[in-house]
C-alpha cells in the first residue's frame, strides 16, 4: 500500500487525501440532494438555505465529524490516552465510525435549526451524502494500510499490507474494499428512496429514510466487524458492533414510530 505520496519536499497521507475527497464528493452529492429538494424546502416556513448550502453543511459536519472519531478512538484505551494523551489526540491515524457518527449528528442538529428545516427532514437529505463519503474515506483507509483490515484470508482477492502503517504479510480480507462498495450500495438506496418520496410524498414520512441509514449501515457495520481483527469487549463483540447494534435499535425503533404516527395521520386526513 501507500501510506504517503511523496512530491519533492512534500509528504502526502493518503488517508487525509482521501478524508479530504470524501468530503468534497460527499458535499456535492449533499448539494444535488438540497438542489432537487428545493422546491419543497421553500415551502419551509422560515427557510434560510442558499444555493451553496451543501457545502456548508459538509465542512461544518465533516470537521466535527472527524473530531468525533478521534476522540473516540483515543478513548477506547483510557489508559494508555492519559499516559501520553497529546500525541494520540493529534495522530493522524485512528478514527471510529461511531465517534464520527456522533460527532457528525450533533453539527447536523445545529445546522438544521441553523437553516430552519425540521431535524428528521434534514437528517434524511444528509444521508446519502454521508454513505458516500464514508466510503470513500475507507479507501484512504486502504491505502495507509491503517490496521483496518480483516483477518487472514485464502480468498483470491485477499491483500497484505507490509508497506502499510500497520504492516501484515499475510493475505487478509480488504475489509475497507467491502465496506467502499457496501456503503455506495446503500447510498444509492438512499437516494432512490428520496427520489421516490419526492414523487410520493403522501407514501412517506419525514425521517424515514435517515431510519434506514441508521438500520442498514448499522447492520452492514455489525457484519463487517466478524471478519475484522478489532479487539472484543461487550459479550464478545467489539466496540463497533455494540455501537451497530445501538444504531440498528434506534432505527428501528423511530422507524415504528414515525410510521405508526403516519399512518395515523393519514387515516384522519382521509377520513
Amino acid at each position: 500500500m501507500i501510506p504517503f505520496l511523496h512530491l519533492g519536499p512534500l509528504t502526502i497521507p493518503t488517508f487525509g487525501l482521501m478524508v479530504a475527497t470524501a468530503l468534497f464528493v460527499s458535499a456535492y452529492v449533499l448539494q444535488a440532494d438540497f438542489d432537487r429538494r428545493r422546491p419543497q424546502l421553500e415551502k419551509l416556513k422560515g427557510y434560510a438555505g442558499t444555493r451553496d448550502e451543501g457545502f456548508l453543511v459538509i465542512g461544518i459536519a465533516g470537521l466535527a465529524g472527524l473530531a468525533g472519531a478521534r476522540l473516540y478512538h483515543v478513548l477506547e484505551s483510557p489508559s494508555e490516552f492519559f499516559a501520553d494523551p497529546w500525541p494520540q489526540l493529534f495522530s493522524r491515524f485512528g478514527f471510529a465510525w461511531f465517534g464520527g457518527f456522533l460527532g457528525g449528528f450533533v453539527a447536523l442538529l445545529f445546522l438544521a435549526r441553523r437553516l430552519k428545516i425540521p431535524a428528521l427532514e434534514f437528517m434524511d437529505i444528509c444521508s446519502p451524502a454521508a454513505c458516500v463519503g464514508y466510503a470513500i474515506g475507507r479507501i484512504g483507509c486502504l491505502l495507509s494500510g491503517d490496521g483496518d483490515y480483516g483477518i487472514p484470508t485464502s480468498l483470491p482477492w485477499g491483500m497484505s499490507f507490509p508497506n502499510g502503517v500497520v504492516p501484515t504479510t499475510q493475505r487478509v480480507h480488504p475489509t475497507p474494499l467491502y465496506e467502499f462498495f457496501i456503503w455506495m450500495a446503500i447510498a444509492a438506496i438512499l437516494w432512490r428512496m428520496g427520489a421516490k418520496y419526492l414523487r410520493e410524498p403522501i407514501n412517506g414520512a419525514k425521517g424515514e429514510i435517515f431510519c434506514m441509514y441508521l438500520i442498514l449501515t448499522g447492520i452492514a457495520r455489525f457484519l463487517i466487524e466478524f471478519i475484522r481483527i478489532n479487539p472484543r469487549s461487550f459479550f464478545g463483540m467489539s466496540n463497533a458492533q455494540a455501537a451497530s447494534l445501538v444504531s440498528v435499535a434506534l432505527g428501528v425503533v423511530l422507524l415504528l414510530r414515525l410510521k405508526s404516527k403516519f399512518r395515523a395521520v393519514k387515516k384522519t386526513a382521509t377520513a
